[in-house]
């Protein structure tokens, strides 16, 4: 979905104060500024590949990080070449067709879009993603303020909450979504239910008319849809929403009982057939989220040879190449596999996240980055269920909680948690003020799960 044309030619607007980074708002941090570019869809191409790892050379130490929103992000940009770094990737087309709109382009799809389903949810995408883009009044929506379109797909992330959730509730040509606010679609019977449903054809309009519906009853401090809920209840948020569209909501027990099927655990790993004959999407994952310019650019230049030149970004911190003939598929995978690209579930790397850490983070009690090198190691034998190292409670590298997290209290030292039904936080604290080998030796132990 990268497009360089009909971009703005206007200057460049007030950056508004904000911790999140963004094409034009770089962040300071310990090893230097940060810069996120928000990819419509998770999707970019070749030339915007390669024009991202040139500016990271140019402009930083050609570092970047594959975010949990499928973004990338450019690390250690220099104090003083901010605005040149902004204005290069402005100049390759990365940014908004409104520059204003850069805070909001947060809508999260499956990498699959378009690709295994009988609905193509793409058109659908892209209209949200205008109406974002187009609309004066949304560019002062949060910039962590996240909208979620999922058509159905087999891969799929369903555990980031999200302020407006969309669900496909059949796996057809002409499926109504459910929709949800401040949470997730439901895939367990004891899961909040769908608000209500509409037709593919209604959720644009739904969308706009939820947006205005939550700023014009947003208060000050009230930056999320979390916050509405808080202060009213989902049967009068409803009845609002109803009153204010020219169609009727699909209510009832089959919106109530719907439940989501699970996704396919792993599934932006390996290769993968899509609904095109003779066609497959090929993934792997970048380690701890992190890769260099020069693993980007020999990654341009794979998906040049094998995928039509396009890329696909995921919420698990990979990628995947669309549309490789399946003669190709096992060339590719080893490929990006000699890239030093985590190719398969079995392997400890893509079961674990972990934050900047103390070495890029002035928040970070630990470096988490290496230490999660370490525990890759000591648990190679017997990958973990998941693991999220935390360097401060803020949970920067994961948007859900993980089945197990590691939060550090300092330098080497963690406090071990599991998830849990109806355990607020990061869950149940299992022990306290671990050594990084004593947590290891926990996580490997008989009887500790292992399947995601």
């Amino acid at each position: 979905m990268h497009d360089s044309s009909a971009r703005s030619t206007h200057s460049a607007p007030a950056v508004r104060p904000s911790a999140c980074p963004g094409l034009l708002r770089i962040v300071a941090s310990r090893d230097g500024g940060i810069c996120r570019i928000k990819l419509p869809c998770g999707q970019l191409d070749a030339h915007a590949a390669r024009a991202i790892a040139r500016a990271a050379e140019r402009h930083a130490d050609g570092v970047l990080e594959a975010t949990n929103r499928a973004n990338l992000q450019i690390r250690g940009v220099q104090a003083g070449a901010e605005n040149a770094l902004s204005h290069e990737l402005l100049a390759a087309g990365l940014g908004p067709r409104e520059l204003a709109a850069d805070d909001v382009r947060n809508l999260l799809v499956s990498p699959a879009l378009g690709l295994d389903t009988a609905f193509d949810a793409s058109p659908l995408a892209r209209q949200l993603l205008d109406l974002l883009e187009r609309t004066p009044r949304f560019h002062g929506l949060s910039p962590k303020f996240g909208v979620q379109l999922d058509g159905g797909e087999s891969l799929a992330m369903l555990e980031h909450p999200n302020d407006i959730w969309l669900s496909a509730m059949s796996n057809d040509a002409a499926p109504l979504f459910a929709f949800g606010l401040a949470g997730c679609p439901p895939q367990n019977e004891t899961d909040c239910p769908a608000l209500a449903a509409v037709t593919a054809e209604q959720v644009p309009l739904l969308v706009e008319t939820l947006l205005h519906l939550f700023l014009d009853l947003a208060s000050d401090g009230q930056t999320r849809m979390r916050h509405l809920r808080e202060m009213h209840s989902d049967e009068v948020l409803q009845e609002r929403l109803q009153q204010r569209l020219p169609f009727p909501l699909h209510l009832g027990p089959r919106v109530e009982n719907w439940r989501r099927p699970s996704p396919t655990a792993f599934a932006h790993l390996g290769i993968h057939p899509q609904r095109q004959p003779e066609r497959s999407l090929v993934g792997a994952g970048f380690a701890l989220g992190r890769l260099d310019s020069t693993t980007l650019l020999a990654l341009a230049d794979l998906a040049e040879r094998f995928s039509g030149g396009q890329l696909r970004l995921t919420p698990w911190q990979s990628l995947i190449l669309p549309d490789v003939a399946q003669a190709d598929a096992a060339v590719v995978l080893a490929a990006l596999a000699n890239l030093g690209l985590v190719i398969d579930a079995a392997q400890a790397l893509s079961r674990i996240v972990a934050c900047s850490g103390s070495s890029g983070c002035a928040r970070g009690l630990a470096d988490t980055k290496a230490d999660a090198l370490r525990l890759a190691e000591r648990l190679r034998h017997a990958p973990p269920a998941g693991v999220h190292l935390c360097g401060c409670p803020r949970s920067c590298a994961a948007a859900h909680v993980a089945p197990y997290t590691l939060l550090a209290v300092a330098d080497g030292r963690y406090d071990l948690f599991r998830r849990a039904d109806g355990v607020a936080g990061f869950g149940q604290p299992l022990a306290r003020n671990l050594s990084l080998d004593a947590a290891s030796d926990l996580l490997a132990a008989p009887g500790a799960p292992t399947d995601a």
